[in-house]
C-alpha cells in the first residue's frame, strides 16, 4: 500500500504598503530562498501551499487593503486551497491581538520586528551570512536601500513610530556592502529610503564623531563602483542637513532629486501637526535647495483635512503650492488613527470636505506639472528603461522614482534593452508623462 507524500512546501509571499515593506518582503524571499524552500513573490496564480502576507497599517485604505487581503486568503485556507497563512508587517505588529481574535483562519500574526520568528515558523533558519545579500523583486537594474529603521519625530498624526519603534540606523558599512554586492549583481540606480533619512547616523556609535551621517554615507556610496544613480527619498524638513546639498550638486551619480513630505503650507496646520517648522522657514529652505542645487526635481507630499483645518488654511496651503511649484506632488486624505496625538482631537472635517480640498491640489499640481513638463519639449534627457508595454518603451529620468514619478514614453521599435540608459530627445508632453526619441 501507497502512502500519501506531502507536498513540498511551496511559499508566496505577498506584500502591501510602501517600499520600506518591499525591502523586508526581499530579505524575508533571500533568506527563504537560502534555506533551500521553493518562494515566490506575489505569484500570478496561486500554487503556493503557504501564503506570507507583509501588511501596511499606515492610513484607512491601506489597512482595509491589507484586511480584505488577509479575509481572501483565510477564506482560500478554508476552500483547502492553501495549507498555511501567515501575516506579518505594520498592520499585524499594531493590531495583532485584535487580528487573531477576527481572523482565526490565520495560523500565526508576526510584528515588524520577527523575521527569525517568522522564519522558524516557516521551518527555516536565520543565516546570518545573508545579512546584506538581497534577492531583488524589482527590476535588477533599480533596488531600495533602507537605512534605518523606525522615526523619532513627533509627528501628531502619525502611526509609524507605533509599528516600527524609534529610529535606528544601519551601520553604513554593512549598507556600502550592500551597496556593492547589488551593484554586481547589475543595479545601477539605489533608491534609498527610510522613514527620515535626515535623522541617519545620529544613533552610531564608534563611527567617528557622533551626529548626522547622511553626507558621510552620500559620498561612500557614490564611490561605490556600478552605481549610476543614488535617490533621495522621504526627507525631513525641520533640521534638514543642509551640508547635503554640496554632495549632491557635485556628485554626477547623485540624481537632482529629493522627496520631502510638507503636509501643509498653513502655519496653523503645522503647528498643531507638530512638524518643527514654520512655512517661511520652510520656503527658506526650498530656495536653499534650488539655490544650491540647480535644476533639482522636489516631491511633496501633503495632507488634507487634518482635524481644525479651515477653508483659511486649505487656501494657505493652495497658494503655498502655487508659489513653490513643485515638480511632483501627492496628497492624502487625513485618516484618524489610534493612539497618535492628533487621535485626542475631535476628526472634524467632513470627508467631501477632505476629498473636495485634494482635488483642487491635484488639479493646481497637474497644471503646474504639464506647464513644467512643456519646458521639456526639445532638451535630450537620460533616461533610464523600465520595462516594455503597449507598444513603448517606459523609462524614467533621474528626477522620477518608480511608480510614483513620471515616466518617458519610446516608441518600442527603436532599439532599447531594459536597465539601459539612452538619450531621449523629448518632442511631445503630457500632465504627467514624456514622449521621445532616443538619438544617439
Amino acid at each position: 500500500m501507497k502512502t500519501k507524500v506531502a507536498p513540498k512546501p511551496s511559499i508566496n509571499i505577498i506584500t502591501l504598503g510602501c517600499s520600506k515593506n518591499l525591502v523586508d518582503s526581499e530579505v524575508l524571499y533571500t533568506q527563504l530562498k537560502g534555506n533551500g524552500l521553493e518562494v515566490t513573490h506575489e505569484a500570478k496564480k496561486d500554487k503556493a501551499n503557504i501564503v506570507v502576507i507583509n501588511t501596511c497599517g499606515f492610513i484607512d485604505n491601506a489597512k482595509q487593503e491589507s484586511i480584505d487581503t488577509i479575509l481572501r486568503y483565510a477564506d482560500a485556507k478554508e476552500a483547502g486551497k492553501i495549507d498555511k497563512l501567515y501575516v506579518t508587517g505594520c498592520l499585524s505588529h499594531r493590531y495583532k491581538d485584535d487580528l487573531e481574535r477576527e481572523i482565526p483562519m490565520v495560523d500565526s500574526f508576526f510584528g515588524t520586528n520577527e523575521l527569525p520568528r517568522l522564519l522558524k515558523a516557516l521551518k527555516a533558519d536565520y543565516k546570518h551570512e545573508l545579512v546584506g545579500e538581497r534577492l531583488l523583486t524589482t527590476p535588477a537594474h533599480y533596488a531600495y536601500l533602507k537605512i534605518a529603521e523606525g522615526c523619532d519625530r513627533p509627528c501628531s498624526f502619525c502611526a509609524i513610530p507605533l509599528m516600527r519603534g524609534k529610529h535606528v540606523s544601519t551601520p553604513m558599512e554593512e549598507l556600502v556592502k550592500e551597496a556593492s554586492s547589488l551593484a554586481k549583481k547589475g543595479t545601477k540606480e539605489l533608491i534609498l529610503i527610510a522613514q527620515d533619512l535626515t535623522f541617519y547616523g545620529l544613533d552610531l556609535k564608534g563611527e567617528g564623531k557622533s551626529g548626522r551621517k547622511l553626507k558621510e554615507l552620500l559620498e561612500r556610496l557614490s564611490d561605490v563602483n556600478g552605481i549610476e544613480w543614488i535617490r533621495l527619498q522621504y526627507a525631513y524638513p525641520a533640521g534638514f542637513p543642509v551640508e547635503i546639498l554640496e554632495t549632491m550638486a557635485e556628485r554626477d551619480n547623485i540624481c537632482k532629486y529629493l522627496d520631502m513630505p510638507l503636509q501643509s503650507g498653513s502655519d496653523a496646520m503645522l503647528k498643531h501637526m507638530r512638524r518643527g517648522i514654520t512655512r517661511e522657514k520652510t520656503e527658506e529652505l526650498i530656495h536653499t535647495i534650488r539655490e544650491k542645487v540647480p535644476g533639482i526635481a522636489l516631491r511633496t507630499t501633503l495632507i488634507s483635512g487634518y482635524p481644525g483645518e479651515t477653508e483659511e488654511d486649505f487656501e494657505e496651503t493652495y497658494s503655498f503650492v502655487e508659489r513653490m511649484r513643485f515638480d511632483r506632488l501627492g496628497i492624502f486624505n487625513y485618516s484618524h488613527e489610534e493612539n497618535t496625538h492628533a487621535y485626542l482631537v475631535n476628526d472634524d472635517v467632513p470627508e467631501d470636505v477632505k476629498q473636495f480640498h485634494s482635488d483642487e491640489i491635484m488639479a493646481l499640481q497637474q497644471g503646474i506639472s504639464e506647464e513644467l513638463n512643456q519646458e521639456k519639449v526639445g532638451q535630450t534627457l537620460k533616461v533610464m528603461v523600465d520595462r516594455k508595454e503597449s507598444g513603448y518603451f517606459v523609462g524614467r529620468t533621474e528626477f522620477d522614482s518608480p511608480e510614483v514619478d513620471n515616466e518617458v514614453l519610446i516608441p518600442a521599435e527603436q532599439y532599447a534593452r531594459l536597465g539601459d540608459f539612452v538619450n531621449v530627445k523629448i518632442n511631445k508632453a503630457e500632465e504627467f508623462d514624456l514622449y521621445g526619441d532616443i538619438i544617439a
